[in-house]
């Protein structure tokens, strides 16, 4: 979604928000357990985390932050221009904002609360993009909690050369309560799931997800692409969308992205096996807390997008 379709859906929301409150609409029952991130730079710094046990009930994403932060908004109230006095600095620097990682389609206005879902706003250049459909740093989520309070079933598919990194990602799920029903790359997980695909660039071939990512971050959010021969090498992009590093055998990459209203779809892939074990082994929620996407050589973690010179 362009970024004045965005500002008018916001407004739009935020009248709606109004009216839904003038009908007298009740408090309910409430919720438990929400966590709010406030960071700066795709994840890089984090200004501000807060562990809600108690939520009032038909509590929103905006009232929630509103009571724990002083908000400047715009646009009638339904698009925030700063947090305890951290705003964009440019035309090209605003607010965004996932739960359970995952783009809101909806302004934070009318965004319900629901139990255990991790709210995460972020201030971020959104000169390559700006729409980021799925981000890995709120893991476990979405596969907890799912998306607008709906638990959702978890397909894995995995590619035939990669059992021990497949076997490596079905346990840290089993580990988090997570069920997943195995199977094969290609055979699709459907469109009321949550898939992780386990595979090299090369298994991926076919795969919606890899055209996405492909065509770079206005099409999946995933500030890295794959090129030479059969992928061979993992190209890291910095906020603007250039190549601010280049990676090559052993390299593999944790990201999300989703095409269209279709649920995220999550990759742990690499440019060869070696890579996709790497990534396998990145897998988990102190390895991905706060990145949008995480790439891996060797020993080291390379949250992406990337900064030149990093």
């Amino acid at each position: 979604m362009g970024r004045r379709a965005r500002n008018a859906l916001a407004a739009m929301t935020a009248v709606t928000a109004a009216a839904i409150a003038g009908c007298g609409l009740g408090p309910g029952r409430g919720t438990s357990d929400v966590t709010v991130t406030i960071t700066r730079g795709f994840g890089a710094t984090q200004v501000a985390q807060l562990t809600q046990r108690t939520v009032p009930g038909s509590e929103t994403v905006m009232r929630m932050l509103e009571r724990h932060f002083t908000v400047r908004t715009r646009y009638g109230g339904g698009f925030v221009e700063s947090i305890d006095g951290l705003s964009g600095s440019s035309s090209r620097l605003d607010w965004f904002y996932y739960v359970n990682g995952v783009e809101a389609p909806m302004g934070a206005a009318t965004t319900a609360v629901h139990r255990g879902d991790r709210i995460w706003w972020d201030l971020h250049d959104f000169d390559a993009t700006d729409s980021v459909p799925a981000v890995v740093g709120s893991f476990p989520e979405p596969f907890l909690h799912g998306v607008g309070g709906r638990r959702l079933p978890t397909a894995l598919e995995c590619a035939s050369d990669v059992a021990k990194a497949c076997a490596r990602v079905s346990a840290e799920l089993d580990a988090i309560g997570v069920p997943v029903a195995m199977q094969a790359i290609g055979t699709g997980s459907g469109t009321d799931s949550l898939a992780v695909i386990v595979g090299t660039w090369r298994d991926l071939r076919g795969e919606i997800v890899q055209s996405l990512i492909d065509q770079g971050p206005p099409a999946s959010g995933v500030y890295a692409r794959f090129s030479g021969p059969a992928g061979g090498s993992l190209e890291l992009l910095d906020p603007q969308g250039g190549v601010a590093r280049t990676l090559g055998p052993g390299a593999g990459l944790v990201a999300a992205t989703a095409e269209g209203s279709s649920e995220p779809t999550w990759l742990i892939t690499g440019t060869d096996g070696a890579g996709v074990s790497a990534a396998a082994a990145a897998f988990t929620p102190a390895a991905l807390r706060n990145h949008f996407a995480l790439a891996v050589a060797g020993s080291s973690d390379l949250p992406v997008p990337l900064r030149r010179g990093t």
